[in-house]
């Protein structure tokens, strides 16, 4: 059995993903993962193969044996893996409560990596990883300092466990991109500690970018020239003077 499975499948970028895998790929069933079940099965009427619906938290280490046990009895071949699952937490680090911070580590990056090494036995020659970066993957960002240090990591465990897997045939990349209209949005603003957003790119487009770049062999998908150019002007810029513009930009006090 032909499957992907796609984490943080219920909205924004996850459902985008099943959207357009479903459309370019052919799988025997796209198993989709999220907290709310009823934002999964009202997705089976939008896609053509078989869908199946499988309500968890990845943040509850009872769902991750879950998430195991059922691989270990289904058998699948993984073609595609999407971990998409995740969120984000704008303000200050002090002010932001301690549960939330913890929480955001757990999905971003400890269920990433989990669900990463759970289906990794049943991925072969061919099959592909996508991994739910950000711009944020690049550089340090004050008042999104958690979101964006899970979002480093992110990009450094990818691209490592890409070279690792090259042998194997199994291709990894990030997928990192600039501001996306998403519901993120509303789980990530709670007041007006960010208020200067550059541009903001479709999910749609995003995703259909990634889809391209993984079929080149990229280990990084960003979309967007604007998205490109600040990815290389960080490479050039000491990280200390891009945080001062940053927070420049968003009013916030530099000494």
């Amino acid at each position: 059995m032909k499957i992907a499975i796609i984490t943080g499948a219920s909205s924004g970028m996850g459902r985008e993903f099943v959207l357009q895998l479903d459309a370019a790929r052919e799988y025997d069933e796209i198993w989709v993962i999220a907290r709310r079940k009823d934002r999964l099965e009202a997705l089976a009427g939008e896609v053509r193969a078989k869908l199946r619906p499988i309500a968890m938290d990845l943040t509850d280490p009872a769902s991750l044996d879950a998430y195991r046990a059922l691989l270990e009895e289904e058998k699948p071949q993984v073609a595609t893996l999407v971990n998409a699952g995740g969120f984000g937490k704008f303000g200050a680090f002090a002010d932001t409560p301690l549960d939330q911070l913890l929480n955001m580590i757990d999905l971003n990056t400890k269920a990433l990596t989990a669900i990463t090494h759970i289906t990794l036995p049943y991925l072969t020659r061919g099959s592909e990883i996508y991994q739910m970066g950000s711009m944020s993957s690049f550089q340090p960002v004050p008042y999104i300092d958690v979101y964006g240090a899970t979002k480093a990591y992110v990009l450094s465990f990818s691209r490592a466990l890409g070279m690792e897997l090259k042998p194997r045939g199994i291709r990894v990349m990030a997928v990192c991109p600039f501001w996306v209209k998403t519901e993120f949005f509303d789980r990530a603003v709670t007041d007006d500690t960010i208020t200067y957003y550059v541009r903001f790119y479709e999910a749609k487009n995003v995703v259909s970018q990634a889809l391209r770049d993984m079929k080149r062999g990229k280990d990084v998908s960003i979309h967007g020239k604007y998205s490109q150019m600040q990815v290389f002007a960080t490479k050039l810029i000491p990280h200390k003077t891009v945080m001062k513009i940053w927070c420049k930009q968003q009013k916030k006090p530099i000494k």
